[in-house]
């Protein structure tokens, strides 16, 4: 049982959309951009309050992820990365991306803000941001 409602086919969509995003951020950074991804479906709030499953989360328009629109989300997923949108869609949370619905990989630090959002710490080459739980207090 997940914390969002799901399919096989949802699954598979988050493992792609986890190796596209940041599949040179191991394991762990993998894990945090699924995080968001689930944030994104739980939270029904700001931006997202229109996202009822993982195919639309991926898939929205504006606000999109950089893989569906730039090009780079055509590689199949691996089991590895199967695994790993398992786990994320049953409820693991890893910090910074725990309570996040944003993250982005800026050419240099974090910035403290991001469209109004609090920076909640940095992975590798991603900075992660999140809402704060009166906004969305779904995703705490």
């Amino acid at each position: 049982m997940g914390v969002i409602p799901y399919t096989e086919e949802h699954v598979k969509l988050l493992a792609r959309l986890i190796r596209a995003e940041a599949e040179g951020d191991g394991n762990l950074g993998m894990l945090l951009v699924g995080n968001v991804g689930v944030n994104r479906v739980r939270g029904e709030c700001l931006d997202f309050k229109d996202i009822r499953d993982l195919r639309k989360m991926v898939y929205q328009r504006p606000g999109g992820f950089e893989a569906t629109i730039k090009g780079y989300f055509y590689q199949a997923p691996r089991e590895n990365e199967i695994k790993l949108a398992r786990r994320v869609i049953k409820g693991e949370r890893f910090h910074p991306g725990s309570n996040s619905l944003w993250f982005f990989r800026p050419t240099g630090s974090c910035p403290a803000q991001w469209y109004n959002q609090w920076n909640t710490g940095r992975y590798k080459a991603h900075c992660f941001f999140s809402p704060t739980q009166q906004a969305c207090p779904k995703v705490y």
